[in-house]
């Protein structure tokens, strides 16, 4: 019986269905024998080919290639999986690997090659952070070794939905292997390109064309953007120095300005003030630990309760210290340094037995952890530039609670003068343990803030103790106003130094600096207002 027209059409569109939903065999065998035999560069763009378009069985068959599992037996192009193997191109599976089969050679050219290929095809579908990798790669690749073979995998790249910053990297990669070309008309687009980037990884690159470069078109363009690279590098180089000073004055801010209260107010050169911004980082670490061990869904939070608990316990050790030892030295300098000194060694003492001498770690927050780049090639730390925006928070509450509350008008007055403070009804003695806790808290958020950039451990505070009082006296004692400028001054002026001349040498060019200067204006830069001043 003869089929009606629509049983005919029916059985027609189920074979066409059928036909459709097999998969589609991209891996042929001449492929997978072009990729394991012959010649490098046929090898390679093969390679560059099949990662492209690339399919489970090309994606296996490379990344076997990359681990060195490949053998050849004849026509048949085999994956080593233990005692056996199996067949590249059908799936076959051998339970046992044949004599027959060689190892498949593979030289330093076509090693870099399957790198940039695996990297190409880790971009495809790829989380944000893992694209950056992958064209990470590809650029150096590309800026060591260019070769036009490995445009058609950064084409393709670059065709799909990409993250900003792998986009950026695998446009400047395509525009090194462009650099590279035999046509004039693509150097030259390669050459602009490349001048715009504004990254120091690019300099290289244009150097060394400029060298070997024949078309006067492309060598002007060479010439014209390694010029703007020049200049917008000095221009982020100058920027990231000035960052770094201000990061480093904001630190030295924060270890000061609890010792200009307290130096300012009472005089007393306390030399266990260092001891007490170790204290504060300790308390951050102890923190940390305990949100590790006992809240770790909230670890990111840890820093939060961390701050107040570094001035709390800071504030108790220099109240302490100040009820015990230094109100009974008040007019005795050589005494009172002497004491605090003591102090130093026996609180460094005292963390090394409770907690050891080796250093500590503090891990950051996520939210304080990575950097942000900016003009291409200056990179700001996300944890220093939360440090500078801490100190700014720190100095507003100094100062609002000097100036504005009744405790700040009794540290002023006893400042100023403190027989006359004495007989308008003002308990000295309290305010002088009041403002030296104040001091001494303020050491401990210091110290909370220095954990987030380094080690902590019981020479901690030995490392600030002499720029603190360098701070102190070259703004003018009890000066907040000047212990900021004095502060941020030698953090930019250090950093400069050393860019010039070298870490040791800029600290002795800094010092230098201090003494000409406290020959020249003893009272510092803001000299001390009041009757108290002219005694």
């Amino acid at each position: 019986m003869r089929a009606s027209p629509n049983v005919w059409l029916m059985r027609t569109l189920c074979a066409l269905w059928l036909l459709c939903s097999l998969p589609a065999q991209a891996l042929a065998p001449a492929d997978a024998l072009a990729l394991v035999a012959g010649d490098t560069g046929d090898r390679i763009a093969t390679l560059n080919r099949l990662a492209t378009e690339p399919d489970e069985k090309a994606t296996a068959l490379i990344k076997a290639m990359a681990d060195e599992n490949l053998r050849v037996d004849g026509e048949r192009v085999l994956i080593v999986q233990g005692d056996g193997a199996v067949d590249a191109v059908t799936g076959e599976v051998l339970v046992s690997l044949p004599e027959t089969a060689e190892d498949v050679m593979i030289n330093n050219r076509l090693r870099s090659a399957m790198e940039t290929a695996l990297a190409g095809m880790d971009l495809f579908g790829a989380p944000p952070a893992r694209q950056r990798e992958a064209a990470k790669s590809l650029q150096r690749n590309a800026f060591d070794e260019p070769d036009a073979a490995q445009l058609p995998l950064i084409d393709k790249a670059l065709a799909a939905e990409l993250d900003p910053q792998a986009r950026q990297m695998l446009e400047l990669a395509q525009a090194a292997v462009r650099l590279a070309s035999d046509d004039e008309a693509q150097r030259l687009a390669a050459a602009e390109k490349l001048g715009e980037a504004r990254q120091a990884i690019v300099r290289p690159l244009l150097v060394q064309r400029l060298e070997t470069e024949d078309s006067p078109a492309v060598k002007t363009a060479l010439k014209a953007s390694l010029a703007a690279l020049e200049r917008s590098l000095a221009v982020s180089n100058a920027l990231a120095q000035a960052f770094t000073g201000i990061s480093l004055g904001s630190i030295l801010l924060l270890a000061a300005l609890g010792l200009a209260i307290t130096y300012g107010l009472m005089g007393v050169i306390n030399m266990a003030h260092g001891e007490l911004i170790m204290i504060g980082a300790y308390a951050t670490w102890l923190v940390q630990s305990f949100f590790r061990e006992s809240l770790p869904g909230l670890f990111d939070w840890y820093l939060l309760v961390a701050m107040p608990i570094a001035f709390i316990t800071s504030a108790l050790v220099g109240a302490a210290m100040e009820r015990t030892v230094i109100r009974f030295l008040y007019g005795r300098p050589l005494e009172t340094l002497l004491a605090t000194w003591g102090i130093s060694l026996v609180l460094m003492q005292g963390v090394r037995t409770l907690f050891g001498a080796q250093n500590v770690g503090v891990e950051n927050p996520g939210w304080m952890s990575g950097s942000i780049t900016l003009m291409g090639n200056l990179t700001l730390p996300w944890n220093r530039i939360i440090i500078i925006g801490f100190a700014v928070l720190v100095l507003v509450g100094v100062t609002l609670m000097i100036t504005k509350t009744r405790l700040g008008l009794f540290v002023r007055g006893v400042t100023q003068n403190r027989p006359i403070a004495s007989c308008m009804g003002v308990n000295t003695a309290r305010i002088d343990t009041y403002a030296f806790a104040l001091g001494s808290g303020i050491a401990g958020l210091a110290g909370c803030a220095l954990s987030q950039i380094g080690n902590v451990g019981p020479d901690l505070g030995q490392s600030y103790i002499v720029d603190s009082f360098m701070v102190v006296v070259l703004g003018g004692v009890g000066q907040i106003a000047g212990t900021v400028y004095a502060a941020l001054g030698l953090g930019i002026l250090n950093k400069f130094l050393e860019g010039w001349a070298g870490a040791v040498l800029a600290k002795i060019a800094v010092l230098v600096f201090i003494i000409v200067f406290i020959q020249k204006r003893p009272q510092g830069i803001f000299a001390m207002k009041g009757r108290g001043a002219e005694a």
